[in-house]
Formats: C-alpha cells, sequence, structure tokens
C-alpha cells in the first residue's frame, strides 16, 4: 500500500489532553501523524533486528520482565492525555548497551538500555520515571514536531510528491526520525513537558512520582561538567529538580489513590 504524504502546510493541533499537570500547548505540525508513526516503526524493527544479530536484545529475562511489567501499568495511563494511544501497538523492549539510554518513538515503539539500569542501579519507581518521560515525548508528538520545524525551516526533506516508504522521499523521513530520535537532543521545552507528563503517568499506575527527582539526582552526578542552562537544551539540574518536585507533589493525590 502506498501512503502519501498527507501535508497541508504549517498546521496547529492539540496532540493531547492537559492532565493534571496542564500540558496543553499548541503544536504546529507540518507533516502527518501517520507517515511519523509508519517510519518510526520502521526504524524501530531496524533497531531490534540489528540488536538481535549481535546478540543484544533482550538478553536478561528477569530484567526484561521486570520493566515490561512496569511499562503494563504506565501504558494504560497514557489514554489520560490521548485516548487513541489505548490503540497503538505498543512494543518494550530492553537493549544490551553500557549507554545511559531510552527512549520511545512515534506510535509507542519503547526500549530502555541496561547500562541505564545497572550502572544508576534503578528502582522500580525510577524506572517508571523514565519509561513514562519517554512515553511523553511520543505521547506529545515531539519527533512529529522536530521533523515539522526541520521542514519548515528548509533543513528537511521536500516534500514535494513524497512517498513514504517509497524511493529517496521515504528513506529521507526515515533517516530525519531516526536522528531526531537518536542523535538530536529534544529542546528544552520538550524535556519540561516530558518531565511534567512522566510524573503523571508514574503517579497515576502507582509509582511514586517524587522518584523522578532521585532519577535527575542519579543522572546529573553522571554528567560531571555539564554546561549552564543558557547553553543546552536541557533544564539546568537545579530548575529540574525544582521543576520535577513541584509536579510531583501535584500528583500525589492520584498516586496515593492508585496505591489504595
Amino acid at each position: 500500500m502506498i501512503v502519501a504524504f498527507a501535508v497541508v502546510g504549517c498546521q496547529s493541533v492539540q496532540t493531547t489532553r492537559g492532565g493534571t499537570v496542564g500540558v496543553d500547548r499548541g503544536q504546529m505540525m507540518m507533516v502527518s501523524a501517520a507517515e511519523i508513526e509508519q517510519a518510526s516503526s520502521k526504524q524501530y524493527h531496524e533497531v531490534l533486528a540489528e540488536a538481535r544479530a549481535k546478540g543484544r536484545l533482550n538478553r536478561d529475562p528477569a530484567q526484561v520482565a521486570r520493566v515490561r511489567a512496569i511499562s503494563n501499568r504506565l501504558i494504560p495511563q497514557a489514554a489520560t492525555f490521548r485516548p487513541d494511544a489505548a490503540n497503538w501497538q505498543w512494543e518494550v523492549n530492553v537493549l544490551e548497551s553500557d549507554e545511559l539510554n531510552a527512549w520511545c518513538m512515534a506510535g509507542g515503539k519503547m526500549a530502555i538500555y541496561s547500562g541505564l539500569i545497572e550502572q544508576l542501579k534503578l528502582t522500580d519507581d525510577e524506572i517508571a520515571a523514565v519509561m513514562g518521560h519517554e512515553m511523553a515525548h511520543a505521547l506529545r508528538e515531539h519527533v512529529r514536531e522536530q521533523v515539522s520545524k526541520s521542514m519548515a525551516t528548509g533543513l528537511g526533506l521536500s516534500v514535494a510528491g513524497a512517498l513514504l516508504g517509497v524511493g529517496q522521499a521515504g528513506q529521507e523521513l526515515m533517516n530525519m526520525v531516526s536522528k531526531v530520535t537518536f542523535e538530536l537532543p529534544n529542546s528544552r521545552l520538550h524535556e519540561v513537558e516530558a518531565d511534567r507528563i512522566g510524573v503523571e503517568l508514574a503517579a497515576r499506575a502507582g509509582y511514586d512520582p517524587r522518584a523522578a527527582v532521585g532519577l535527575w539526582d542519579k543522572m546529573a552526578a553522571r554528567a560531571d561538567g555539564a554546561p549552564p542552562q543558557w547553553l543546552s537544551t536541557h533544564p539546568a539540574h537545579a530548575n529540574r529538580q525544582k521543576d520535577l518536585a513541584e509536579y510531583a507533589a501535584r500528583v500525589m493525590p492520584l498516586y496515593e489513590a492508585a496505591r489504595r
């Protein structure tokens, strides 16, 4: 099946509901969600195939079971922010790598790296904080937004007559999705949104949202010599901690209700 790009110029959309944390910014999009999801799915399965070939996919059954048990509690909470997420084909895998990383691609294609869990000795609450944060990027369609921004500034692919998965244009979109997912940092605004939605997802799933503060303490301890906030796309550590603590407190009633 050939799917044409559904580009109708720069269009403002509401990807999610605000939730208790109140993330409700409109986003300018120049490419459809369907194309980004299809490109992400192709890219995801290429990553899994490469990891499998190298013997680095889901090597520790107990670790995989732990991660999937946590994700199985988080995923149903995504419907709070967007009901259509209940119909996504969610996938969760563990990649064997020393890299401290995790990500969730469009449409719910997730991976967490073993190094993040093992080197930081993450608790279940902290894994939930990581995965909730990454899920939030997907729910907010931050990759789609970044790709659209590249297109709007003339740095992305030409979409005139482009067909996803067919020829050079389809490959270019996959390359852009890959670059945005694995290479380019998220903007400071995107990180703040993911932090706030992430603590709510965790709280609703019965994981202590305050764990996000401790998680970023651990991450900061491994990031010696981090640049000051005005030179970084990520919030400065102290500012991030303050914001996380504030929003974790805001969703504590959800956590307490879930625990009951």
